[in-house]
């Protein structure tokens, strides 16, 4: 009896030992699991069916990609630049965790979206889609890693997308270089004339850790949005630790909803060449080294748009040397409201920038300022002071729609539930 047990357990642990083994193909290597057992269902190169736990593997990304699934049972690495080609389609499955690797300049990691491609990333609130560094200990089935906080960015790039909506650019030319694009990859290049260009849907995604840089004082945006079209769908959207901007739009007509910046290293949310979208229910929150909540800037050529932003909410931070609200810069136009901003410092200002001519839109009615609703820093006692105009063009009127409120008496702004499923919010930062 004593042989045929060590015989029956010699035979178990060979059969335990073929339950998780590894297989290998042109895309990368990738773990994989087998029973033993073929019972009807395997798929792919899971062949064990029901009666096998999905696998955990992992695989390498570099270069031009053509239509394909990233499936949440792996990790993808990107390598450098990895771009989806025109035509082509890169499906994410909710819960994928992606990782970018650390570089610099032209080797610096991200995913390029461009003109005539799409992304489809719907994640949901159990099951997020994260965008992270190759350096955050983060693994299949989790939501967070524990290594990296809010003060580690620049680990990798970003994410960006590229369409072929109007823009405003210099020159008034069609079509412009995104920036975080060296000047000689033509994949970077964004705008057309079609402002229902749909680039794809993008839900429940979590961009940390990125921002590295390109070249002197050029850096990646964690998510950037470059003449993006209305058919794209942006909703539910965080960005975390990001050496440069949040999330930045360069022309575009899309219209996204419910974002969340965190502890970016420069604005948070940033508008440029004359974009023409309505950013709702969105929510910056300044880290140690932000700039500004919102820096907006109008177009660079002689197309004219105007943009809406409504429903935000900005949340300071006084250990910042900078931490301004809001600065309008030049050529800006378009409609602020329903605007709640608190924790700033007193010397934090809403500013009408000396350059361009921000004012002249300002008293042309082209710059709209709705509700503002502030929680006056310590000393402060006027509302109205806290809306400074720097140009030399006299305005009447700045800051009379702003008025002073007590901490959780405004009636304004975001709505912070629909943030319960962001990194943001486990790790307490409002």
């Amino acid at each position: 009896m004593k042989t045929i047990k060590i015989i029956l357990s010699v035979l178990t642990i060979g059969l335990m030992t073929q339950v998780y083994t590894s297989c290998s193909s042109d895309e990368g290597t990738k773990a994989t699991c087998f029973d033993g057992i073929q019972n009807g269902d395997e798929t792919g190169v899971d062949c064990g069916g029901s009666s096998c736990e999905p696998c955990k593997g992992s695989f390498d990304k570099s270069g031009e990609i053509g239509t394909e699934t990233w499936t949440s049972n792996n990790i993808y690495y990107l390598n450098q630049k990895v771009v989806v080609k025109q035509g082509a389609t890169l499906t994410i499955e909710a819960g994928t965790i992606i990782k970018g690797r650390k570089g610099t300049g032209s080797l610096a990691s991200a995913l390029v979206v461009q003109r005539g491609a799409k992304i489809m990333a719907e994640g949901t609130a159990e099951k997020p889609i994260i965008f992270t560094s190759e350096n955050d200990n983060i693994d299949v089935g989790q939501t967070e890693g524990t290594n990296l906080t809010e003060d580690d960015n620049a680990l990798w790039g970003g994410v960006i997308v590229l369409g072929k909506a109007k823009g405003s650019f210099k020159g008034d030319v069609s079509e412009v270089q995104i920036e975080g694009i060296p000047a000689g990859d033509s994949y970077g290049l964004y705008g057309g004339d079609d402002n229902s260009d749909n680039s794809g849907v993008m839900k429940y995604v979590s961009i940390r850790h990125g921002g590295a840089e390109i070249g002197e004082g050029n850096e990646i945006n964690g998510l950037t949005l470059g003449a993006v079209g209305s058919g794209t769908i942006i909703e539910n959207i965080e960005i975390v630790a990001n050496l440069d901007d949040g999330i930045e739009f360069f022309g575009g007509t899309v219209s996204p909803k419910n974002l969340l910046v965190w502890a970016q290293g420069d604005d948070g949310l940033d508008i440029d060449q004359a974009f023409a979208g309505t950013i709702s229910n969105s929510f910056v929150i300044e880290g140690a080294t932000s700039d500004h909540g919102l820096e907006i800037d109008g177009g660079e050529g002689s197309y004219e748009a105007q943009f809406t932003l409504n429903n935000i909410t900005l949340q300071g931070n006084i250990a910042t040397p900078h931490g301004e609200y809001a600065d309008f810069r030049s050529h800006a136009m378009g409609t602020t409201q329903n605007i709640y901003a608190y924790g700033f410092k007193p010397e934090s200002d809403i500013e009408l920038d000396k350059s361009g001519d921000v004012a002249e839109n300002y008293n042309a009615g082209k710059l709209v300022f709705g509700k503002w609703q502030i929680v006056l820093p310590e000393g402060v006692t006027d509302v109205k002071s806290l809306f400074n105009n720097t140009s030399t063009t006299p305005v009447s009127g700045f800051g009379d729609t702003a008025e002073a409120v007590t901490a959780g008496q405004q009636t304004v702004g975001a709505d912070l539930s629909v943030f319960d499923w962001t990194y943001a919010n486990a790790k307490s930062a409002y």
